[in-house]
């Protein structure tokens, strides 16, 4: 009883003298929680009634959060509130964790008035605080050793009072957003009085200001340093990489800015005397250089690791083994690394992804490994690593994903090599793009586990049957394409469950439509394009395939199609085939119909209108005649593109009236009367031609209110008059065209000065989107493999192939007509044009000088006008003319001389008796000595003197003009002879061979000219 008397006293005492009031403490409190003091319980009250709470949590936080202030109130212990803790001594607040507590609103200004004055850890991350960060809060924090305000809204300079936290130990500032700042002045006071910090996280603070030189004046003591996504510029010193204790450091993201010409945070990784407790290291998205040093492999307690993206290059070294710990992703993708592959990495037990997409690294993969037993992921795609897939990367035990697409392997494992049963967890396998040959390995078809299998573009051979493709279970994508000695075979009374989604046989050896896959019940895209399948496809052959959405049987040898294959089809590619007769209309739900290049002959069938959905139509390069049907103009709301060129149609063109369409090809055929109106309504339209045809119009002015407008070509037609554009600011303009073909019709009066001003997309050296938005989020496409345009280049017409793929490709095309009149000077601010010409009219006065402004053009035409003067010196300024032709007009005087005016031949000039000079065989008048022409070249002179040095030179140009401006665009085809692009381009070849060897067995014989004088 006397012991328990003098305790009750000594606790009576102690209350007594650490409380702020003499109220007595209850007896749950001393069995639970010391009883906090009210001036800090309503303290803390206030603080809650200055905030308000959001209606759900910051979206940072899990669904567990709540918001912890919501049960505060003055008749409870406030050291039993929710985020609260005292000290069970002394009873006062030290540590408020409000993390994740829904709080909203501004810190006032007198915020520490309410926070407990001996608070040690203060935590108010993900919350949804603004504004500025209140200077008083940290003068009246100076207790603190943990204060995390991350993942608010924070805005402005962080104080410079944040240095008079000297007792911090962990500091975390992490922003949403990078208005929250920190200028040099300030950090560099904070890393000299913060000299217990061992954690610091400024992830998001903008730290552009900050030198990363200043990072050294950081406490030893660290042993986290978080820097992420700060805007660091400049080169860090290495030796931040060797802080004695440092164990996390994350200083990724500080890439440059594009558009400010900043490299953002270099440096080099020290390349010796680094022995560092680095457990995590993330330098990823930054900009350090150099090559990858041989003392990575002394980080022996890295766990994670993380450098990629950035400027290395090299080799990587081969010191993984002494990296036992580590764990996780290894990133080293799409970097400069060469050499051999570092053969260690695969003895790493812990690893999960291992990715070393688009490298140059080469060698073979070993035949034996102990390690990799948690791989999951292993992308080695875009190498050149060579020799045998291994048979061990089938039996690792986590192994889901193997990406060896684009590399150098030649063989498979054998079906010997690998274990039975199969036990591989393997998903996605990806082997395109190689040198494999021979049959493929029967065991891949037995994982069990696999649903993608890619073995496309290689030397695969042998057959593939039906029994083989039943096997997989859950093999969802098949993709064999691009191996030319590799067929397909079934058997029709087959009956088997295939589990394919997508199946790619294109360019195999196939010779027959696989009808015998039609029971594959979830089939929905097949692609059978160049192969062999010759014949029919017959209604038998057609009935099923009940999910098949994507069809392509483009470039084989069809010859007849009783029936689209499925009733649900989405896309439909039949392509340069050999189809004859009359054009089978298609099922409803197609969006896209691609049919052209056959033999198709007769009517466009009128239910083709019924494809509602329709978004892509090409019937081109057919035999397809009649009248376009009327309903074709609007029967899609969502139609894109419309091919109907090189066929037999006549009548006039139908109303278009779709809002979306921007595709219109109705060239090569018959078409008569005027352009229509309509297309006024077609707002996104890009592309226009309606060249060869009969239409009997004036110049369709009113397209110039079309805001997309890119490509216009009305060549061949019987289109007259004047071209008006007003002067007036409500005329209509063309700000975006950059090509417009009026050729070969009947357009008098002067060259339209005014529509020239208008031509915007010309005047300027860029590149344009093609992509035109149509709604807050769409963006549909020109289909650049379906739009082109034939152009003169030459004297070659040639098809010009137009999409995002190619470099703007700016012509403007007035030869051929009956324009009259000077050239105007406001053609040469034309500065983006490659193509001008406007020969064969009657166009009188000078070339302006002006035109040599235009140092982009590639080919100039002004032959066959009434042109005099001399020729302007000014267009040897334009050294990227291949092709110039100033022919049958009446030129005079001396031809300029010098860059590539010295490549153009006697085509060039001809029909000019006023012009001399080289390449004409007219020599300088005696009557003006002062300007005599170049001298002709012998040559017949020696080697070394200037003769075969001009001759090579000539040579050259000739091969440069002809090559560069023929390849201008892989889509040239000739179609003034019918001849295919094959032979046209044989012919090209076969001319330059020509020439080559000319002037080889040229330089043979002076030569031995030479050597036969020395003898004699």
């Amino acid at each position: 009883m006397g012991r328990s008397r003098i305790l009750f006293v000594f606790l009576l005492f102690y209350f007594g003298v650490n409380s702020s009031s003499l109220s007595w403490p209850s007896s749950s409190s001393l069995n639970s929680a010391p009883r906090c003091f009210p001036g800090e319980s309503s303290g803390l009250l206030q603080f809650k009634s200055s905030l308000s709470l959001d209606s759900s949590p910051s979206s940072s936080c899990d669904s567990t959060s709540s918001p912890k202030t919501k049960s505060w109130n003055e008749t409870t212990n406030c050291c039993l509130w929710e985020g609260v803790s005292c000290d069970k001594v002394t009873a006062h607040v030290i540590a408020l964790d409000l993390s994740c507590s829904w709080l909203n609103g501004y810190l006032p200004q007198n915020s520490s008035l309410f926070l407990p004055p001996r608070l040690q850890r203060l935590n108010l991350a993900h919350n949804h605080f603004g504004g500025s960060l209140p200077s008083d809060l940290l003068r009246q924090l100076v207790s603190l050793t943990h204060l995390n305000l991350s993942f608010n809204w924070f805005s402005g300079l962080i104080p410079s009072e944040i240095s008079l936290l000297s007792e911090l130990i962990s500091l975390d500032f992490s922003a949403n957003n990078y208005d929250f700042t920190i200028e040099k002045h300030s950090f560099d006071t904070l890393a000299r009085n913060l000299s217990k910090l061992t954690y610091l996280s400024f992830d998001g603070v903008n730290m552009s200001s900050v030198p990363p030189l200043s990072l050294l004046n950081l406490t030893s003591t660290l042993k986290r340093l978080s820097l992420s996504y700060c805007q660091l510029v400049g080169e860090l010193p290495s030796e931040v990489f060797r802080f004695p204790h440092l164990q996390y450091l994350d200083l990724s993201s500080n890439y440059g800015d594009l558009f400010a010409l900043n490299d953002g945070l270099t440096g080099f990784l020290p390349k010796s005397n680094w022995t560092s407790p680095l457990e995590f290291l993330d330098i990823s998205s930054c900009d350090f250089k150099g090559q990858l040093p041989a003392s990575l492999g002394n980080l022996t307690q890295i766990v994670s690791l993380n450098l990629i993206p950035n400027n290395f290059e090299g080799k990587i070294p081969d010191v993984f083994g002494s990296l036992k710990k580590l764990a996780g992703d290894l990133n080293f993708r799409s970097s400069n690394f060469r050499g051999p592959f570092p053969l260690t990495i695969f003895n790493l037990t812990q690893i999960t992804v291992l990715d070393f997409f688009n490298n140059s690294l080469e060698g073979e993969l070993p035949a034996h490994v102990i390690g990799l037993h948690n791989l999951e992921a292993l992308v080695l795609e875009k190498n050149q690593i060579s020799g045998g897939v291994p048979s061990w990367l089938f039996a690792l035990p986590s192994l889901k994903i193997l990406a060896l697409n684009h590399n150098k392997f030649l063989t498979l494992p054998t079906d010997d090599q690998i274990q039975n049963p199969i036990t591989s967890s393997l998903e996605e396998i990806y082997l395109g793009s190689n040198q494999i040959h021979g049959s493929i390995p029967s065991f891949l078809f037995d994982l069990v586990n696999l649903t993608d299998l890619d073995l496309s573009s290689n030397n695969l051979s042998g057959v593939i049957t039906s029994e083989m493709l039943s096997k997989p279970r859950s093999l969802a994508t098949l993709d064999l394409s691009n191996n030319s000695l590799l067929s397909l075979s079934g058997r029709e009374t087959d009956d088997f469950n295939y589990s394919f989604h997508t199946l790619s046989f294109s360019s195999c050896n196939i010779s027959r439509f696989p009808s015998f896959l039609k029971t594959a019940k979830k089939l929905a895209t097949l692609h059978l394009s160049n192969n062999k399948i010759k014949g029919s496809i017959s209604k038998w052959e057609s009935n099923g395939w009940e999910q098949l959405t994507n069809l392509d049987l483009s470039h084989n040898s069809l010859t007849g199609l009783e029936q689209y294959p499925g009733q649900n089809l989405e896309s439909v590619d039949i392509s340069s085939n050999q189809l004859r007769g009359p054009l089978l209309a298609p099922p409803p739900s197609l969006h896209k119909f691609l049919i052209s290049k056959n033999n198709l002959t007769g009517d466009i069938p009128t239910l083709i209108c019924n494809l509602t959905s329709l978004e892509v139509l090409d019937l081109s390069l057919n035999n397809l005649g009649g009248i376009i049907p009327a309903c074709l103009g609007n029967f899609s709301q969502s139609l894109l593109t419309i091919n109907l060129q090189m066929n037999n149609f006549h009548g006039q063109i139908p109303a278009f009236d779709s809002k979306k369409l921007q595709t219109l090809a109705l060239n090569d055929n018959q078409l008569e009367g005027v352009l229509p109106r309509s297309l006024v309504h077609c707002i996104f339209l890009v592309f226009l031609n309606v060249a060869n045809n009969k239409l009997n119009d004036t110049f369709p002015h009113w397209l110039g209110g079309l805001p997309n407008l890119e490509v216009i070509v009305l060549r061949a037609n019987r289109f007259h008059g004047p071209i008006g554009i007003g002067r007036a600011p409500s005329y209509s303009s063309f700000p975006k065209l950059e090509i417009i073909d009026l050729s070969q019709n009947a357009f008098t009066g002067a060259l339209p000065t005014n529509l020239f001003k208008t031509l915007t997309a010309m005047k300027f050296e860029n590149t344009t989107w093609r992509c035109i938005r149509t709604g807050p989020t769409e963006r549909p496409c020109v289909d650049e493999k379906r739009n082109s345009v034939q152009v003169v280049m030459k004297s070659l017409q040639m098809e010009l192939q137009l999409g995002t793929t190619h470099p703007d490709f700016t012509i403007i095309d007035f030869s051929s007509n009956q324009f009259f009149g000077r050239i105007p000077e406001v053609v040469g601010q034309l500065v983006a044009l490659l193509v001008l010409n406007l020969s064969h009219n009657h166009l009188t006065g000078f070339i302006p000088p002006v035109l040599g402004h235009m140092r982009l053009v590639e080919s100039l035409d002004l032959s066959s006008n009434k042109l005099g003067g001399r020729i302007p010196p000014e267009l040897t300024n334009l050294t990227f003319l291949e092709v110039l032709n100033l022919s049958h007009n009446n030129l005079v005087g001396p031809i300029p001389q010098g860059k590539q005016f010295d490549s153009f031949d006697y085509d060039s000039y001809i029909g000019n008796p006023g012009l001399w000079g080289c390449p004409l065989p007219k020599k300088c008048p005696r009557i003006n000595p002062i300007e005599p022409p170049p001298p002709i070249i012998n040559v017949d002179q020696e080697d070394d003197d200037l003769g075969i040095s001009h001759i090579i030179w000539k040579v050259a140009a000739m091969g440069y003009g002809c090559g560069t401006v023929l390849g201008l665009s892989m889509g040239y085809i000739v179609f003034t002879t019918g001849r295919p692009w094959w032979i046209v381009r044989k012919i090209e070849r076969d001319w330059q061979i020509h020439v080559t060897n000319w002037f080889h067995n040229r330089r043979i014989q002076t030569r031995r000219r030479r050597n036969a004088n020395a003898t004699r």
